[in-house]
């Protein structure tokens, strides 16, 4: 998926997947797939997949803040 934002350009085909977080069991209604990525230029974004009750009923890409990233990857047991 591709997304423009404030002119940048965020794209999970050529970006770096730093992490995956996945709630629920494939099939429920509101479980859910997040991946967090990380732009050529240092940016970081966050691509959501899921279920029609999930927060991403449709497939989304939301930047992310370097310090949004950080403690993603911290809660989630990433290095």
């Amino acid at each position: 998926m591709k997304a423009v934002i404030n002119k940048k350009t965020y794209d999970t085909d050529v970006d770096t997947k730093l992490g995956t977080k996945c709630v629920g069991a494939f099939g429920q209604a509101d479980g859910y797939e997040e991946h967090l990525y990380v732009t050529s230029g240092g940016n970081h974004f966050f691509y959501g997949v899921g279920g029609p009750e999930s927060p991403y009923a449709e497939p989304t890409i939301n930047r992310a803040l370097k310090k949004e990233a950080v403690a993603w990857k911290k809660e989630n047991g990433i290095e």
